[in-house]
């Protein structure tokens, strides 16, 4: 391209962003109620988030505790996520080669109280390090290793069904961790309700209009495993995925010529809250503790609609953000 082409490029992505901050608000908006089939459809069609305080407050799940958990799961199997310092799934830099690769978290299963007492011993230790568990299988977990638990929650959540067609949700999940676990920034194909049970979660979300903002490189694949020693190493595969390299609590740092544009909206979820988070926007997420040292919540994945433009839509300003962003590099 041309000096004069790109600067056009370059002038239509600020221009984009601009507009879409100018257009909607700062802040997540809170409704007062739940809302209802149509009132949803409106904020899936807007792709904007929205929160409900206390919207759960009267699940049975919300009477959970570590003993009744312990009780119901006892040394039931569960998949457990472990890495060294709670960045499962995030970018990490491999010493072996200076090179920065998206790191999967060393996956096994193991009894539920065993885990249990483990994440409570670590949230009450000073000590640093060592091996940071986290179940955070998004694979339906909640009607599958915990279905024990699934019936103190909702079966479905019946205004996003019916806004969505009659649609079942494609998972149900549940998080159990401590305040080591953070989740980097990243997106997901899923219309999102996110509940919150035990603790509180602190969200960074970013609009998949600030694609150009985030950073996204293709990284090579790795995952946590342990030598012959115990100690960490990343073992590297063979597979690339788009990955978000910027990080809105560290905003000076991997930045783009339109990091300074983005405009990130915050959230704390509180027991008893809920959040619906459109599909495709981008997420950090990073959590407190009780005071029985977890935290806890479950979320519901409804499948986006790939139909009509929306889709289309950001695949293409994610295009258009990948070629100007190795424009400026270059």
């Amino acid at each position: 391209m041309t000096d004069s082409e790109t600067h056009s490029i370059y002038t239509s992505m600020e221009e984009l962003i601009s507009t879409y901050h100018e257009m909607n608000g700062s802040q997540v908006d809170e409704l007062a109620d739940l809302p209802t089939p149509l009132e949803f459809l409106q904020y899936v069609r807007r792709g904007r988030p929205f929160v409900v305080r206390g919207a759960v407050s009267e699940w049975p799940a919300m009477q959970w505790t570590t003993e009744t958990l312990e009780h119901e799961m006892q040394a039931t199997q569960v998949r457990i996520a472990t890495t060294p310092s709670g960045n499962a799934d995030a970018v990490v830099l491999n010493p072996s080669d200076n090179q920065p690769y998206f790191v999967k978290p060393l996956e096994r299963d193991e009894a539920f109280s065993t885990f249990l007492r483990h994440i409570q011993a670590q949230e009450f230790s000073d000590e640093r390090g060592g091996h940071v568990k986290y179940s955070q299988a998004q694979n339906d977990n909640l009607r599958g290793e915990y279905e024990r638990l699934y019936k103190d929650v909702e079966k479905e959540i019946s205004w996003a069904k019916i806004a969505l067609g009659g649609q079942e949700p494609d998972a149900i999940n549940l998080w159990i961790g401590n305040s080591r676990s953070v989740t980097a920034l990243h997106k997901d194909n899923y219309e999102n309700i996110y509940c919150q049970i035990i603790g509180s979660k602190q969200f960074v979300l970013v609009s998949p209009m600030e694609t150009a903002c985030v950073n996204e490189k293709m990284l090579p694949c790795a995952t946590y495993a342990l030598d012959a020693s115990s100690n960490w190493q990343l073992s590297p595969e063979r597979e690339t995925v788009p990955i978000a390299v910027w990080n809105p609590d560290q905003p000076n740092e991997q930045r783009t010529r339109f990091t300074h544009l983005s405009r990130p909206l915050r959230v704390d979820l509180n027991p008893g809250d809920l959040l619906y988070l459109p599909a495709l926007w981008y997420h950090k997420v990073s959590q407190t503790c009780s005071d029985q040292g977890i935290c806890c919540a479950v979320n519901y994945w409804y499948d986006m609609d790939f139909e009509g433009a929306f889709y289309a839509s950001n695949a293409f300003i994610r295009n258009i953000a990948t070629i100007v962003n190795s424009e400026s590099t270059t």
